[in-house]
């Protein structure tokens, strides 16, 4: 595990409790206690859930989800349209916040970054006492609710600060990260998806334990790049830096098949849940770009990309689904089968910017 300037790392994740709709139902008090869904359109006609409040998650409805499934699954939802400009005041009030225990802050989107309190501005040296003065100030200050997760790096603080929503603290010392990650089931570690847990789980991988008995070599070869990475996480080992004012350039989703695949239905099938993953994180971060790029691993290791760039911004999933077919149908694939595929988007702070929320995209806080 990783120390700093020979002692631990102190690393909080600050993630807002659904906060958009948390947003909404402060503004509109109306609007407290009802199942609230921010995004898509009333009554479920088209668009996409941008968040629920967890009255409304109760009934099932979550980010991402088409507005329509919404309105079926909860029929008395409440569907107001997002409003950015208030949640971009709201994640700068939030950011000045933080920024009065470190400068080290590493935003992530409008509601959620990290922060390293190593050395704090104001000499507290407790993590855990920093991100209790952190959710006190955000709720008597702006009247939400934050969860945190503290550890020693960005992995398990995330992993963390979900473990006790809404409103959560938890902390994960430095003795008790091996144990932790150990223990934890393998779709609750950040980044891994349904189909990658479901690939781990047919190799008898189902908890960290597991994990932790293969070999980086092996982890590599079944898992591609991530492999290392899941060897040493599961280590404790996360050498990542809290990097101040990060820009996200672009936002994907790939997967490394456990078999070549040839270009057909089957191929078709996985790039459709690879752009629906990427168009997810896209909605997730609200950042809708207007390059959408395919990349193609073959069997022998040769790698194609193919882009196309449009002067409008990609906010439909069933566009974006489309397009990236339109790619792979077109990319010359000389009979080759397919080890890898992935989605991506970017471009995302061009002037002309067509949206179905308010005509502009937000930018993070």
């Amino acid at each position: 595990m990783e120390k700093a300037v020979g002692k631990w790392r102190k690393i909080i994740h600050v993630d807002m409790d659904a906060f958009y709709a948390s947003v909404e139902q402060r503004d509109f008090p109306e609007l407290k206690g009802k199942p609230l869904v921010v995004g898509g359109s009333p009554e479920g006609r088209g668009g996409v859930v941008a968040t629920a409040s967890y009255e409304a998650r109760a009934y099932g409805i979550r980010s991402a989800m088409s507005s329509k499934k919404a309105q079926q699954l909860c029929p008395y939802a409440i569907f107001v349209y997002p409003r950015f400009s208030a949640y971009k005041e709201v994640s700068r009030q939030i950011r000045a916040i933080f920024s009065r225990y470190t400068d080290l802050i590493e935003p992530l989107s409008l509601d959620e970054a990290y922060l390293d309190v190593t050395e704090d501005k104001l000499n507290i040296g407790s993590a855990i006492t920093i991100a209790e003065e952190i959710k006190k100030a955000i709720k008597e200050e702006l009247h939400l609710t934050a969860s945190a997760g503290v550890s020693i790096n960005k992995f398990v603080a995330k992993i963390a600060s979900d473990m006790n929503k809404p409103d959560g603290l938890t902390f994960i010392g430095p003795s008790k990260v091996e144990q932790f990650m150990e223990k934890l089931p393998v779709e609750k570690f950040h980044g891994v998806g349904k189909v990658t847990a479901q690939r781990m789980k047919m190799q008898g991988i189902r908890k960290g334990s597991d994990l932790k008995k293969l070999s980086e070599e092996r982890l590599t070869l079944l898992f591609g790049k991530s492999g290392k990475f899941f060897y040493n996480i599961v280590r404790g080992i996360d050498h990542r830096a809290v990097k101040p004012d990060r820009e996200i350039k672009s936002i994907s989703s790939e997967d490394t098949f456990s078999y070549d695949l040839d270009k057909g239905s089957e191929l078709y099938d996985h790039l459709l849940r690879i752009t629906q993953n990427a168009f997810k994180r896209v909605n997730q971060y609200q950042m809708f770009g207007r390059t959408i790029t395919v990349k193609v691993k073959f069997a022998d290791f040769k790698q194609i990309t193919r882009s196309a760039s449009y002067d409008y911004a990609i906010t439909d999933e069933n566009e974006a689904i489309l397009l990236a077919r339109t790619l792979v149908e077109n990319a010359d694939f000389e009979g080759k089968s397919v080890r890898l595929l992935g989605v991506g988007f970017s471009n995302f702070h061009e002037p002309k910017m067509r949206s179905r929320i308010e005509g502009r995209q937000p930018t993070l806080f």
